[in-house]
């Protein structure tokens, strides 16, 4: 069996990009693409990020809010960008970004994104398994990698995993705590 490696790994090493046209069977009646298929290819590309970065089968644990900024019209192109943002001890966060423009490369824009957590399972997709650490040598990338401990939180807050009051990156912001 190989084995997997937990050295630090650089972001660009996972780095995923996916590509789709947007067809009539992807549209409601107003001939935007809809939502449902936008969360399933977002869902795709972050999960295919995450296993190179984890070097493992991986299963989504969580999605953040994702925003539906600007609609994508029938004919479209989009191009959905999944990057690792931090590693924890089994999970990984990952931010993807859907981009559209028109066939011809015109109209480019920037129209959802979100957090996606991942947890790395055992070769028996069983078993959560230990994942090599995030390696951020950007601005952006160390940004992203500060923040993540914070959402990271919150989602755990809102799951009810923790409670506020056990909270150290975001305890300030719950009023209720003693």
């Amino acid at each position: 069996m190989p084995t997997r490696s937990l050295e630090p790994k650089k972001v660009s090493d996972s780095h995923t990009v996916m590509t789709e046209m947007i067809m009539p069977n992807d549209t409601n009646p107003m001939g935007n693409l809809m939502g449902g298929y936008l969360m399933r290819w977002m869902d795709i590309v972050a999960a295919i990020c995450a296993g190179r970065h984890c070097e493992a089968h991986v299963v989504t644990a969580a999605v953040d809010h994702i925003s539906f900024q600007k609609p994508i019209r029938l004919g479209e192109v989009i191009t959905l960008e999944a990057s690792v943002t931090r590693a924890f001890n089994s999970s990984v966060e990952i931010y993807v970004e859907v981009f559209a423009n028109d066939i011809k490369g015109q109209n480019p824009r920037r129209c959802n994104h979100a957090y996606f957590t991942f947890v790395a399972l055992d070769d028996d997709r069983k078993i959560p398994v230990d994942i090599p650490p995030v390696l951020p040598l950007s601005s952006e990338e160390q940004t992203l990698y500060e923040s993540a401990a914070r959402r990271r939180e919150i989602r755990l807050i809102l799951s009810g995993r923790i409670k506020p009051k056990d909270a150290t990156e975001v305890r300030r912001f719950f009023s209720d705590i003693d």
